[in-house]
C-alpha cells in the first residue's frame, strides 16, 4: 500500500489542528518497499524527484563483509538469513533489511546498508566462524 509523505494532516507545534488547504499531490506519494531476498543478482532502477536514480537490490547472494579484527572487507556469499529484528515475518521469508543477521562462510554478519535503497549489501562480521 502506498504511503503519503505530507504534513498537511498533522498538528501544529503548539498542538492546534491544521486545516488541509489542498488535496493530496502525486509527488507526495511514496513507493512500495523493495523486499530484498537471497538469490541471483537482480536490481531495479528507480527515478527520484530531482532527476537522479536509486538502485534497489531485488535479490542478491553476494555481500561485502567487513572484519573489524583484520580491518579488511571481503566479498563472500550469503548462506541464509538467520534473524531479522525489524519483522519476524521477514525472518521467515528471508528478507534482507538493515540490521538483519545473515550467515556467511566467514561467520555471522549484521547488514549495515539499506539494500532496497543503496543498491549494495554491506555487512559487519559479528561472530567469526569456527
Amino acid at each position: 500500500m502506498v504511503q503519503w509523505h505530507t504534513d498537511i494532516h498533522k498538528r501544529k507545534p503548539t498542538g492546534g489542528k491544521k486545516v488541509p488547504y489542498r488535496k493530496k499531490r502525486r509527488y507526495e506519494r511514496g513507493g512500495e518497499p523493495t523486499l530484498t531476498i537471497v538469490g541471483d543478482r537482480k536490481v531495479k532502477i528507480k527515478d527520484t524527484f530531482g532527476g537522479g536514480i536509486k538502485v534497489a537490490v531485488v535479490s542478491d547472494k553476494i555481500v561485502n563483509v567487513y572484519n573489524p579484527v583484520t580491518k579488511k572487507v571481503e566479498k563472500t556469499t550469503i548462506i541464509r538469513v538467520k534473524s531479522n529484528p525489524s519483522n519476524k515475518d521477514y525472518e521467515r521469508r528471508g528478507v534482507l533489511t538493515r540490521g538483519a543477521i545473515i550467515e556467511t562462510p566467514l561467520g555471522d554478519a549484521k547488514v549495515t546498508s539499506r539494500p532496497g535503497k543503496d543498491g549494495v549489501i554491506n555487512a559487519v562480521l559479528i561472530a567469526p566462524a569456527g
